[in-house]
This record gives C-alpha cells, structure tokens and sequence, in this order.
C-alpha cells in the first residue's frame, strides 16, 4: 500500500474515496455530490468483502461507510478491520452513514473515531456542506494526525502547539486542543494533562475536556477530589459511556477487581460491540467467581464477533468451557439444562469444524469434564488417562481448561504443575496479563485450599446436615463460596446451618455475626417468589432461635 503524501488531502482531483453502502441510492447521492466538487476518482461497494478487496489494491484518502452493511458483515466490523490492517488511519477521513441513532449504536461509532456521522436519507446539499468542513478539519491536522498515526505524540505535540499560535486557525483550534490532551495522556504525563485540562474549563464545556480532565486524576490516584464531577458526567448521555469506560480501568488498576467488574458491565450496556471490553468483562467475571456472568460474556463474545476479525471456532469453545464451570458452580437439578444446551454446543463445534484434529485435545478435556459433572467419574478418568497430553501447549485457556478437569478428578499435583507452567506464559504488562496473571494466582491458591467443585462441596454439606453434623457442614459450604460466592441457593444453606447451629446452642458470637451478614445480604438482593417467601421463613425461624437465648 503506497504512503499517503502530505499535500494530497489539499488537491481534491488526487482524492480516491470510497463509498460501502448497500443502498444503490447512497452510491448516487454521494457521487453526484463529490463530483460536483471536483473529485474524480470515487468507487463503491455493496458489501464489506469488496470493499475491503478494493483497499488491497489502492489506497483511499476517505472512506464513508454504512453501519448496516447486511449483506455479510456490519459497518463496525469492517472498519475496525479496515484500521487493523492500516487501510484506515488517522490520516484518513472516516465517516459513517446509519439511519439508526440510539445509543448504544452511537457509542459503538465513537468508539471507531469516525470524522462525522451522517444519518440517512441523505441531502446532496448538507452533503456538501458537510464534507467540506471535514475535509478542511483533516487538512489543517493531516501533520498532526500523522505524528500520531506513528505514534510519535512528542511530535504531534509540537505541531499542535504550533498550530494554536496561528489566529487563522482559531477555528480548528478546540480540535487541536483535544489532541494535545490525548498525546499529553498517551505520553502518561498526567500532571501536564491535569493542568492543560484545568485550563481548558475556561473555554470550552465540551464533554471531551471533563473526561479527559477525570482521566488525568485518575490516572494520579485521586478519585476523591473529582467524585461529584463523575456523578455528573454517568448522568448525562453524552459522557455515560466514557465515564463507566474510565472507571473501569481506574478499578482494574487499582486491583479493585469488583468495583471494576461492576463499571464495566455498565459500560458494555452502553456500547456492546467492542470484543476487548467484552474480553475483559469476561476475565473480571473470572476473578470475581461470577460463573453466570462468565457465561454470557463467552456468549457475547462469540455474537459480536462473528463475521469479524475476531471470529474463531475458540470463541465457541469458550462457551462450551464457561458453560461447564457454570453447570460445576450450580448446586441443584437446574445445571441438567446447561448440560443439555452444552451438549448441543459440542455438536455444533464438531459440524463446524474443518479439521476435528486440531481440537483433538480440547474436546477430549471437555468431554472428561462433562463426564465428571455428571458423576461419570470413571469415564472421565479413562478419558485423560488414555488420551490427555500433560503437557502445556501455547494458549493458556487450553492449558487453564487441563487444570479444571485434573482438579476435579483429584490429580491436584499435576494441576499445580500446570498452573506454574501457565503462569509462565503470561507476559507484558497490559491491563489484561495483570488481570489474568491475577486469576492464576487465585486459581493457583484455590486448587491448593479447596479440593472439589462448588457442586460436590454443596452436596457434602447436605449430606453432614442431614447426619447433623453441623460444623463440618458449614465448612463444606464455606467453601462452595469461596468458589461461588453470592450464590442465593448456597446463601441459603449457609443461612439454615447457622440457625441449626443456633437452635443446637453450639453458635459462637462470629456465627451470629456471619449470620446477619447473609441475612443482610439476602435481605438486598432483589428475591422474588419462591426465594423470598424462603427467606422469610428462614428469617422468622433466626429470629426464634434468638428468643430462646
């Protein structure tokens, strides 16, 4: 692909733009425009695969594109795969057409930075009138948007800063501003930013410079002082999605790993399609022992990333392998259903497949579990026995999937082993390898501590309740928590050991507390039907036990 040239965006005869749009009409509209200012060389497509063949064979200095391109895949998909293989840049001007505007759809757009969104039908007027504007913002900026474009954000700084002298650019001057804010960010001189956006509240309100000024204390560690600047920014519409994004992020690096769960699920709410967000939903569901919410990560991961760059037949494995842990973390009947829908989803993968040995082995791991969560034990052991490799491959989920199924057989050694193997796989320092670095570590402590599934520990505990032996029921329980914690129907069990306890007069002052704490718990979360009458029948009864005292 050849170098965009610095002066090209300035010649409009030089311009190559194209339009993706399935709308034959939108083709017209936009050509008779474009013409009409003395662009020459303008190519359309139908659908997102011959755009992207026509951005193999030359370069585009402007690229409009639908969202809903139906045709195979959507807007989002494309031009995030348009960026990733550089045919999109910061040089380039993007814009999208939708005749959607909601909000999660237009968040997903802002997330892809375009340079304008344009709703459809189109005027050949506003049209015009639009893409001038635009064309001249990316004039001005093309030396700037190309620093950073190479990452070169002292350089781009430079240019800004230039720029900003010139009066005759007071216009483009609010742009120019928002780029040094992002490049002082980018470069991690967060006191700078702090002050460069201090100074901006002076001149502009725009949404942009609050976050941008939020981000700079965070990134300092000083969410006190910018506390009910937040609140204000999660209430309004424009700045939601940022703020929830932010927060996140903030939490992550924080380790706070539940607030920062809890933000993030907001945050996705607001703007669902990005696959890395849904990633890190995923892994933060995993450190906070949310096996449901694991589930449906798996699962939207999957959706939005089918007919993407991101697709693979793993992302259905995922969902076999958290559907599992789900099924293993679900202490009553209720998990057969998930076993059945598992069932179908390893049909599914096997038809799909091109070449079933590539994922010999995983199957084989998750078949041996399927077995064990159905009590099948001995199958599942002859599965690994005769057919498992022991040895760690090059995909951690892989080899995170191996440890499951020998911890739940009771070969503890070699799953420690592995988890030490793993945790040498896992390099950088990304967000994301410190949250999963931290899930290793966490399963690593836990296969040591706790030597059965939620589901078998749930059962042990009914079994020592039923013979009365009330201690080690509580234990067992305890334990099923620890890896499945918030679970309403382990909650319960708890709640009815301890006032067994109570009733017995073996409770100390810490089962009493332990007590009203799930009772407290329980008491806010939201029961309805059964579970509520439930629990207030468990209630009723702790508070004859404590009568009786």
């Amino acid at each position: 692909m050849e170098e965009v040239d610095k002066n090209t965006l300035a010649q409009l005869d030089q311009l190559n733009v194209l339009i993706i749009d399935d709308n034959l009409l939108v083709h017209s509209i936009l050509k008779e425009s474009l013409f009409a200012l003395g662009i020459k060389e303008v190519r359309c497509a139908q659908n997102a695969y011959y755009g992207l063949r026509l951005c193999d064979e030359m370069h585009f200095h402007i690229v409009i594109c639908a969202f809903n391109v139906k045709s195979d895949k959507d807007g989002f998909h494309l031009l995030e795969e348009l960026k990733f293989k550089g045919h999109v840049t910061k040089t380039t001007v993007l814009i999208f057409l939708s005749t959607e505007t909601n909000e999660s759809l237009v968040n997903s757009i802002i997330e892809l930075q375009p340079d304008d969104f344009w709703t459809k039908p189109l005027a050949i007027k506003k049209v015009r009138s639009r893409f001038i504007a635009i064309l001249k913002v990316k004039q001005v900026l093309f030396n700037i948007n190309n620093a950073i474009d190479k990452k070169s954000y002292a350089k781009a700084l430079y240019f800004a800063e230039r720029h900003l002298k010139n009066e005759k650019l007071a216009f483009y001057h609010p742009n120019i501003n928002r780029i040094i804010g992002e490049s002082y960010l980018a470069l991690r001189e967060f006191v700078e930013a702090e002050k460069f956006y201090f100074q901006l509240f002076k001149q502009y309100k725009y949404s942009w410079v609050y976050l941008g000024y939020a981000k700079a204390l965070l990134k300092q560690g000083r969410l006190e002082e910018i506390s009910d600047m937040l609140k204000t920014l999660i209430d309004k519409p424009e700045t939601r999605f940022g703020a929830h994004d932010m927060m996140a992020q903030y939490f992550i690096e924080q380790e706070d790993y539940e607030q920062a769960y809890e933000e993030i699920k907001k945050a996705m709410a607001l703007a669902p399609r990005n696959i890395e967000r849904n990633k890190k939903s995923w892994d933060l569901a995993r450190l906070t022992h949310d096996h449901k919410g694991q589930y449906v990560a798996t699962k939207n991961i999957a959706q939005q990333a089918k007919n993407s760059i991101h697709d693979s037949p793993e992302l259905l494995l995922n969902i076999i392998r958290s559907s599992i842990d789900l099924a293993c973390a679900t202490p009553d009947e209720s998990a057969n259903d998930l076993l059945q829908q598992t069932d179908r989803y390893i049909r599914q993968f096997e038809h799909d497949l091109h070449d079933a040995n590539l994922f010999k082995q995983q199957l084989i791991v998750v078949k041996a579990r399927l077995h064990n969560v159905r009590n099948e034990r001995d199958k599942a052991t002859k599965l690994v026995e005769n057919h498992m490799s022991l040895q760690p491959t090059n995909v951690v989920e892989d080899n995170l999937d191996r440890v499951k199924v020998l911890h739940e057989l009771g070969m503890r050694e070699d799953a420690i082993d592995l988890l030490a193997a793993i945790n040498k796989q896992i390099a950088g320092d990304s967000l994301n390898s410190q949250v999963v670095r931290r899930y290793i570590a966490q399963e690593t402590q836990q296969r040591e501590e706790i030597h059965f599934t939620a589901k078998e520990l749930n059962s042990m505990a009914v079994e020592h309740f039923q013979k009365n032996r009330l201690l080690p029921a509580l234990d067992a329980i305890k334990q099923a928590l620890t890896l499945s914690p918030n679970n309403t129907k382990l909650l319960f069990s708890e709640l009815k050991i301890l006032i067994k306890i109570k009733q017995e007069e073996q409770g100390t002052s810490e089962h009493e507390e332990a007590t009203e704490k799930i009772i407290a718990e329980l008491d806010t979360a939201n029961l309805e039907g059964k579970s509520r009458a439930t629990f207030e029948d468990l209630l009723l009864k702790w508070q004859k036990a404590k009568e009786q005292d």
